[in-house]
């Protein structure tokens, strides 16, 4: 897996998976994990983008294989942005199609609102709504049990909310222990910050296509709240998938990256 020193206190680690065709010049996906993932979350999706688009999938600061934060570290939703700047800078790419799932989705919209200049279209995949009232009150309780337990117990105790009724126990201790994986030092710091970013401000002023992927029974929120922040995005359009989970990017992960496939290639160049 190739690595970018993106900052002194960070090793970024990324992947760049592109089977299109060597004759032609593919546009980009950026891809956004969720919170305690790595680019690996990803697997559902890359055989159903990278024939058609050049997909860089990187593992977020702090998670997967770059570098873990210390639990002071002072996390901000523009330090990850220009973590994933960099990236692309370096990789000689200016203008992406941006996708973000869970927590990445709420990043993936300031990255939009942000940076316009860089974003071609958004894709969000059950993504929080853009404030989580009383995120901040759990806190203190979750920081306590990340100190005494780690990730793994947390991961095991939601994950039923996460991946719905219909995923198969197999999968679900799959992702439990994935995400269990996740240092706690990086977790304790990034859920009393970016977890309960507040992303209001940023949501009106995303001026690209914007696709918007939820589910009926979605746990993070009702499709109703849902559908009133999409619709304050111009040129946005909200898919509702049958189904419980609110992980649908892993739920459902082949119909969502078919839908993504379709969204991006109406609004590609190529």
């Amino acid at each position: 897996m190739p690595t970018f020193q993106s900052s002194p206190d960070l090793t970024m680690h990324y992947l760049v998976d592109d089977y299109t065709d060597p004759w032609r010049e593919p546009e980009t996906i950026l891809l956004l994990h969720g919170n305690a993932e790595s680019s690996a979350a990803w697997y559902g999706w890359v055989p159903h983008l990278a024939r058609r688009f050049r997909v860089v999938r990187a593992d977020m600061r702090g998670f997967g294989a770059s570098s873990p934060m210390p639990r002071d570290f002072p996390w901000t939703l523009d330090i990850l942005i220009d973590d994933f700047i960099r990236l692309m800078d370096m990789l000689g790419i200016g203008r992406f199609h941006l996708v973000g799932a869970k927590i990445g989705g709420t990043i993936a919209r300031a990255f939009a609102a942000r940076r316009p200049d860089r974003v071609l279209t958004l894709t969000v995949v059950g993504t929080p709504p853009p404030y989580r009232e009383g995120a901040e009150a759990r806190i203190p309780a979750l920081k306590e049990e990340f100190e005494k337990h780690g990730v793994e117990p947390w991961a095991r105790r939601t994950m039923a909310g996460r991946l719905g009724g219909a995923f198969p126990a197999e999968g679900v201790e799959w992702w439990t222990k994935f995400m269990g994986r996740t240092a706690a030092s990086t977790q304790i710091g990034f859920m009393a910050t970016i977890a309960c970013a507040d992303i209001r401000t940023d949501v009106p002023r995303i001026t690209c296509p914007t696709l918007v992927i939820t589910t009926e029974e979605s746990g993070l929120a009702s499709v109703e709240v849902t559908r009133a922040w999409q619709q304050t995005i111009p040129n946005s359009t909200l898919l509702v998938l049958p189904g419980n989970s609110y992980h649908v990017a892993a739920s459902d992960a082949e119909r969502c990256a078919q839908a993504t496939l379709d969204f991006v290639s109406r609004h590609s160049a190529g």
